[in-house]
């Protein structure tokens, strides 16, 4: 999304929210852009940024073409500070550095904007820190922070801000732009049921790694049917040496609720919208057999459970055990 224009075929009521208040020069000093990832939060910042800085814009659009726009598109405007997690969260120290940066003057204008990625995964302190900033904000300040999580967000920074609901893009046009660019049928179901995002999905169809996580996801579920006594092995020997990184990690659970979630379709006659199996397939079967419908809702509860942990920086390998344990229980 490069214009307000195009952001209004992708997010027409979000665009609608911001670029009225441009129009109307009631910008917000907070901003809180909530919606799963690959809606687009990152480009609505983006542009925002730009449209508050740029001295060439037509109407509510940046020209895109300016010195200033560019460097905010690279990173490098001073008076646009990008906060991410330091890790697993974002801390105290990098409010702290943040509102000591905005002590000062800005440097290119009276303006400062600042977009924080992964709101979510404020630390206490640092929630604490950042709702004091919001509290007290100055006159030129606007603050733009993104979660893929708000029920994370704290109810008084929540308040704060105006939170804007970035919508989940159309599956079937999503599939169909990953088949235009040469991902397969099969493929593009299952990229689009993991994200929205059309680069991310098509580097993911190429990608080897993530071709074998999809094989070790469908192995474990086996391995919990037809060989339970074997599942801490598979885990620590071939599932953890795989999923190494947080990103990847998420991904692996993300790849189970799909295959569990399968088995549950299958059971209730819903073949039509398999994602990792297909109708035909021999193994879905007899999964379905192993699994009842109660126990997999119940895994499917488990596995969001095993998220929201991971969120909260309980140890990979600690959270996968007790996943294992849940599920064979």
């Amino acid at each position: 999304m490069k214009t307000w224009s195009e952001a209004a075929g992708i997010q027409p009521l979000a665009s609608k929210i911001i670029t009225n208040s441009i129009q109307r020069d009631r910008i917000s000093h907070a901003y809180l852009l909530q919606g799963d990832r690959g809606t687009g939060k990152e480009a609505i910042a983006l542009l925002l940024a730009k449209t508050l800085f740029c001295n060439n814009r037509s109407g509510v659009e940046p020209c895109q073409e300016c010195n200033t726009c560019k460097r905010i598109d690279s990173g490098n405007h001073p008076d646009v500070h990008w906060i991410e997690p330091d890790g697993r969260s974002i801390r105290k120290e990098q409010i702290e550095h943040l509102q000591k940066e905005f002590s000062y003057s800005g440097l290119e204008s009276d303006k400062k904007v600042y977009v924080a990625k992964g709101a979510d995964t404020l630390t206490s302190n640092a929630a604490n820190r950042l709702l004091k900033f919001l509290e007290e904000p100055a006159k030129q300040t606007t603050a733009i922070l993104m979660t893929e999580n708000s029920s994370s967000i704290i109810p008084t920074i929540r308040s704060r801000c105006q939170a804007i609901d970035l919508k989940p893009l159309n599956p079937a046009a999503f599939q169909d732009q990953l088949v235009d660019n040469g991902v397969s049928r099969s493929n593009a179901v299952l990229m689009s049921a993991l994200t929205n995002n059309l680069d991310e999905a098509i580097s993911w169809s190429k990608d080897e790694w993530f071709a074998q996580a999809r094989k070790l996801m469908v192995q474990l579920i086996e391995t919990f049917s037809t060989n339970p006594n074997d599942v801490f092995l598979f885990i620590h020997q071939q599932w953890m040496p795989h999923f190494k990184e947080r990103t990847q990690q998420e991904q692996g659970l993300d790849l189970l609720l799909l295959g569990f979630k399968d088995i549950l379709y299958y059971h209730i006659g819903k073949e039509e919208d398999l994602v990792v199996f297909t109708r035909d397939d021999a193994r879905i079967e007899s999964l379905v057999m192993f699994f009842s419908q109660e126990k997999l809702l119940d895994i499917l509860n488990k596995l969001l459970d095993a998220k929201r942990k991971l969120k909260q920086n309980v140890h990979p390998t600690l959270v996968m055990e007790q996943l294992t344990i849940q599920i064979q229980g």
